[in-house]
């Protein structure tokens, strides 16, 4: 069951650090990050390095929302101008009446997948769960969709309270991870990950995706237009080189070495550029991909009605450009 009152107390605690930030010289647009500064943001932090958004017109700030944060509500409520989170959020924001729409998506292939170990000799994620053992998660769209996949399945599920501590110790040990983070964590460390992605079992959203209120696509769309063409060239820098924008995060980012950042930023090249992206361009949405997704999360019972795909993103290259 949802904790209503956290959520509140989270929300308003991210509200103050967003607007006391800069309380004295606040930018006029803040990008809020629903996780720390890994290299899921690099294109972002390398828009800022490059000067991209200034480029563009924009003053903007990048602003770490906090681990998991609820990023939608902030953008819902007027606290932040931008930020990020994965498509199945903006679904389940519409369907619950919120303004929010996506204007680019930089992981094409849903980054989140299952760690487990090697040894085991798994061979495809159906394996975790008709096998004996525990699998530590947290209560999401994706694990709600594997369990209807799989069931009746045999693993023991736990929740997930971060870490690979019980993974580096227990052998028959299993978990939720970025892949492009704790397998790498595990790895350093010794131990003998391998990982599964979720999208290879059918449930692909796209994900650290940067949104707004559709209110200020109709009213400013020059400046949307702005936001999402200098995230696209700062991506494209980044993927071409990411050393610079991973020096600046390892500088927030304590947790993550240089050689991890490095590794990182090349294992989710995969997962950030398709064939979709080589034939339009970076952060590139479909409609048959909103539809399906929607279709996936009412079968669920995730939302109770699916809203209508072309409301839940905007093709940015058909806004108007600014003066």
């Amino acid at each position: 069951m949802r904790n209503w009152a956290a959520e509140f107390l989270t929300i308003v605690s991210i509200a103050v650090i967003l607007l006391c930030g800069g309380c004295n010289k606040a930018p006029r647009e803040t990008l809020a990050l629903d996780w720390k500064p890994e290299p899921e943001f690099g294109g972002f932090y390398q828009a800022q390095l490059s000067g991209a958004f200034k480029q563009h017109g924009l003053a903007l700030q990048i602003q770490s929302a906090g681990e998991g944060a609820p990023t939608w509500q902030l953008v819902d409520t007027g606290k932040t101008e931008f930020a990020t989170t994965a498509a199945d959020q903006v679904l389940i924001a519409r369907a619950q009446g919120a303004d929010i729409v996506a204007l680019f998506a930089v992981y094409q292939t849903f980054p989140q997948g299952i760690m487990v170990h090697k040894a085991r000799g798994f061979t495809k994620i159906d394996d975790v769960f008709s096998n004996d053992g525990t699998l530590a998660a947290e209560e999401d769209t994706w694990l709600k969709f594997l369990n209807a996949k799989f069931t009746p399945f045999k693993v023991k599920e736990v929740g997930y309270s971060g870490g690979i501590g019980p993974f580096l110790a227990k052998p028959d040990y299993s978990q939720q991870c970025f892949v492009t983070s704790e397998p790498l964590q595990a790895e350093a460390q010794g131990g003998d990950p391998q990982t599964f992605l979720i999208a290879e079992a059918g449930y692909n959203p796209y994900t650290t995706v940067v949104i707004c209120k559709g209110d200020l696509v109709r009213k400013d769309p020059a400046r949307v237009k702005a936001m999402a063409m200098a995230c696209r060239e700062g991506w494209r820098a980044y993927l071409d080189n990411p050393s610079a924008a991973n020096a600046e995060m390892g500088k927030l980012n304590k947790d993550m070495d240089a050689a991890t950042f490095a590794k990182a930023a090349k294992a989710q090249a995969r997962l950030i550029e398709s064939e979709e992206t080589r034939k339009s361009t970076l952060g590139v949405m479909t409609t048959e991909r909103w539809t399906s997704l929607g279709q996936q999360l009412l079968k669920l019972k995730v939302i109770d009605n699916a809203p209508a795909p072309e409301s839940c993103f905007v093709d940015v290259d058909k806004l108007a450009d600014g003066h």
